[in-house]
């Protein structure tokens, strides 16, 4: 077997890996339901940005199930695609934020709090269940960055909507989709380089 095949990344027990990432791959989709109608009755830029962000990590979820097993050079490309993915959900959120500036309307505090507070509940579950996995190649690291980041997000959506109800201004809420956009950009960034490192060295392995 070649090293392509046995890179790091493949020492956690795949199986263990396999069911992790169907159980977090459920959670994100229920979450994505949630946060989009959520988002869209309160009017709050910070949760329509998070429910697009579950959505995305469940993309991710599934593209990795796809490329679980296979050589570092498919699950290297798995990683560029979501890490392109990411890049481009970070642009869309700050084009919605510019949107929103131009369309001021004060969203539901309550709404967004509330909703926050369970997507953070969702989000400290699936990190926890992928927390062990977090270390490895570019497509494993991904998966935890996803985690990792939406549950920093969720945590400014509940503050964001305190401030929104003490101030009764918009200004927070999009403050918040600013600072996830960047966040995604950043993470999607770290997932590109390392991905295409790994792309690299699984070049001048012999193929499968």
């Amino acid at each position: 077997m070649s090293h392509d095949c046995c890179d790091v990344g493949d020492t956690e027990p795949e199986g263990a890996f396999r069911r992790a990432l169907w159980v977090v791959l459920v959670i994100n989709s229920a979450m994505f339901v949630i946060e989009a109608a959520s988002g869209l009755f309160s009017g709050s830029a910070a949760l329509q940005a998070d429910a697009l962000d579950f959505l995305q990590d469940s993309t991710t979820y599934a593209i990795t199930l796809m490329v679980l097993g296979h050589s570092l050079r498919w699950r290297a490309s798995a990683a560029m695609l979501k890490g392109g993915a990411m890049a481009v959900f970070g642009v869309y959120v700050l084009g919605l934020s510019i949107y929103k500036l131009f369309v001021l309307g004060v969203p539901q505090a309550e709404v967004m709090s509330g909703v926050g507070f369970v997507a953070l509940i969702a989000n400290v579950v699936s990190a926890t269940i992928l927390y062990k996995f977090r270390a490895g190649d570019s497509n494993r690291r991904s998966v935890w960055l996803c985690s990792r980041n939406d549950a920093i997000g969720n945590v400014a959506v509940i503050t964001a909507g305190l401030v929104v109800y003490l101030t009764n201004t918009p200004w927070p809420d999009l403050v918040v989709a600013v600072f996830m956009a960047g966040l995604a950009l950043w993470s999607a960034g770290h997932i590109l380089r390392q991905a295409r490192g790994e792309f690299r060295h699984a070049e001048h392995q012999p193929a499968e």
